[in-house]
Formats: structure tokens, sequence, C-alpha cells
């Protein structure tokens, strides 16, 4: 009697998992550069270069808005048709925008998830894991702003106003 319901469970299981595979389709991403943050629908899924050859980001069939954001290159938006059980590839090569005016100061970051999505002004700059040592930090010319470090998992983020001044470095936790 156990042996026949372990079977049945397992064979409920199985099925389960290929209806749930047949309902979902995927999205890959051939982005230049590679570290421009995926919006999808609105929403902050990661770097493109994670989505690249290995990974795919699963998505229910159906058209989705896809945006693009690097601050140091145009958005780009699209829209891709997922079909369910196949995978949808976007190819964008981002437009380079003149470099911004200095004096410069950094500005360093510090989260639990290096996929942190870090906006300074309203503005997605990248993720917490491109910040976060001695070596890499965001130039930012010397000013006021408020950052917001918001977690990949959907859990609130954080807000905090800083001033950036020339030469020096300012962290947020």
């Amino acid at each position: 009697m156990i042996a026949k319901l372990s079977t049945l469970v397992a064979a409920s299981l199985i099925a389960a998992a290929a209806l749930s595979a047949q309902q979902t389709g995927y999205l890959k991403t051939k982005v230049d550069p590679g570290r421009a943050g995926v919006f999808v629908d609105g929403k902050y899924v990661g770097p493109a270069g994670n989505f690249g050859a290995s990974r795919k980001y699963a998505l229910a069939p159906g058209e989705h808005k896809i945006k693009l954001v690097e601050p140091r290159y145009e958005e780009a938006e699209a829209t891709v048709k997922i079909e369910a059980g196949k995978t949808a590839v976007l190819n964008q090569a981002l437009k380079a925008l003149p470099p911004a005016k200095g004096p410069f100061g950094s500005l360093h970051t510090e989260a639990a998830d290096k996929y942190t999505a870090v906006y300074v002004n309203e503005h997605f700059m990248g993720h917490a894991g491109e910040f976060n040592n001695h070596c890499q930090a965001l130039k930012l010319p010397a000013g006021e702003y408020t950052v917001r470090l918001d977690p990949p998992n959907g859990q609130p983020g954080q807000t905090q106003k800083i001033k950036i001044e020339a030469d020096k470095t300012v962290t947020v936790k």
C-alpha cells in the first residue's frame, strides 16, 4: 500500500513539473554591456550578463516589456513574446552617452545580496556587487543625492540621503 502511494505521489509530482514546464517560457539576453540592468514588466531581475549563455529567466507565456538600463548608456526598451516551453533571446547593443563632468566623489555600497539594485535619484545605476570593495565604487559628480538599495528578492529596500564631495567616498549600507 505504501509503495503504491509513493508511486502515485511521485507520478503526481512528475506530472505537475511537466505541466509547470509547459506553462513557462524563458528569456535569455545578449546585451552589450552585460552589466546593464534588466527590468521585466518594471521589476529589476538582475544584470543582463546573468541571462546569457548558461542561465535564463523564467516567465509566463505572453508579451513582456523589457527595459535595459546602464547609466553610461541610453536606455533601451523592447517587447518580447514568450512562448511556453521555448526560450526568447533579446539581442541589444546600448548606445554610449557622453561622459559626465567632474569634480567627482565616490559611492560605495554594502548589501547582503550582490545583485541588490542601486538607484541614485530614482535612476538605476547598477547592482551593489559593482560598487562594493576598495577597487570598485560609483563615481558621481559632487552634490547631494538620494540613494536607494532594492534587493532582487522583493523585500523592501532602504533609502538614504547622501552628500558626495570631490575626491571622497561615501558608503551606503
